[in-house]
């Protein structure tokens, strides 16, 4: 049998399994991928700066998916990439660089389960978006439950204490960014191709990321080298995973498998860092995963979907 039979045989299995099914496991690599590229950023964070973490993120995940835009434009056209939303992919170039210039910042300062626990909150602030920016009608259970989860961030920064860190803010500015940029994503039309996204993605926000590099400019090492480039390759990779997650399954579903993430992070962060999280971390992030669950569960019980359980990238 050939690889490309092989390859066939295998792409009609992968397609033959239930929908919920593959979205679970597409969730479960994506939030492998980013938990292996938060490792990277939370090491180059003490080397490089942000903004040139950043920068090589962008541009080694752009390269990364050009031959693969390169190929199905030759073997199919460039359909793929006609948009009449430009500026709808602007503005999510804009929110994504945000987001990875907030992340990586908190990352390099913050236990990798407490940034991991703080990105949860996507759910929260993407409730309140849904409001102001696509005019749903928000029940009063989902906005108890919004309250409740930021007391669950109000347990686990504990403002005012000696333990407080600024540097979790950034980590709600990623979380808003991309609840901000996923609302956005909701108004493009279906037609707008998972790869469209990423080149439109990767192509503006390297432009605009461009600058700030140079200002903060070192030469990286040949292993600063190696992490910048599997940090790009993840990140391209995992945020595919995780569009491909909710575009072939039920959102409440897949969500649910995004918070493996957590116990994921914390096992890394104790292994790799020695990182072990306080019982504040613990609580706090116990009220915000319940408080994000039920969101999910009380809207797709209602048919509604929900604005909320999207996470990133």
């Amino acid at each position: 049998m050939t690889d490309l039979a092989m390859a066939g045989r295998l792409q009609a299995r992968w397609l033959a399994l239930p929908g919920n099914t593959r979205g679970a496991l597409w969730m479960l690599a994506s939030g492998v991928g980013f938990t292996v590229m938060a490792v990277a950023i939370k090491i180059l964070g003490a080397r490089l700066d942000s903004f040139q973490v950043a920068f090589f993120r962008i541009i080694f995940g752009f390269i990364v998916i050009l031959p693969i835009t390169g190929y199905f434009g030759m073997t199919g056209g460039f359909s793929f990439l006609r948009t009449r939303h430009l500026h709808v992919h602007a503005v999510r170039g804009v929110l994504g660089m945000v987001a990875m210039y907030c992340s990586y910042y908190a990352l390099a300062r913050i236990e990798l389960a407490d940034f991991t626990a703080l990105s949860f909150t996507k759910p929260l602030f993407a409730t309140v978006l849904a409001v102001i920016i696509l005019g749903e009608v928000v029940r009063w259970r989902r906005w108890t439950a919004t309250i409740v989860g930021f007391i669950g961030v109000l347990i686990m920064m504990r403002p005012g204490s000696g333990t407080f860190q600024t540097a979790g803010f950034f980590a709600l500015g990623e979380a808003f960014s991309i609840a901000f940029l996923v609302t956005l994503v909701k108004r493009l039309p279906a037609r707008e191709t998972t790869l469209g996204m990423l080149f439109y993605f990767g192509a503006i926000a390297s432009i605009l990321s461009l600058p700030g590099a140079i200002y903060t400019w070192r030469s990286p090492s040949p292993e600063e080298w190696g992490l910048l480039l599997v940090i790009g390759a993840l990140g391209a990779a995992s945020q595919s995973f995780w569009i491909r997650a909710f575009r072939c399954a039920d959102a409440s579903l897949v969500a649910a498998f995004d918070y493996l993430r957590l116990p994921l992070a914390a096992t890394v962060g104790m292994i790799w860092f020695a990182e072990v999280p306080s019982v504040w971390t613990v609580v706090g992030a116990v009220v915000i995963v319940a408080s994000t669950i039920y969101i999910a569960r009380r809207e797709a019980s209602l048919r509604i979907e929900p604005a909320a359980p999207i996470a990133q990238k």
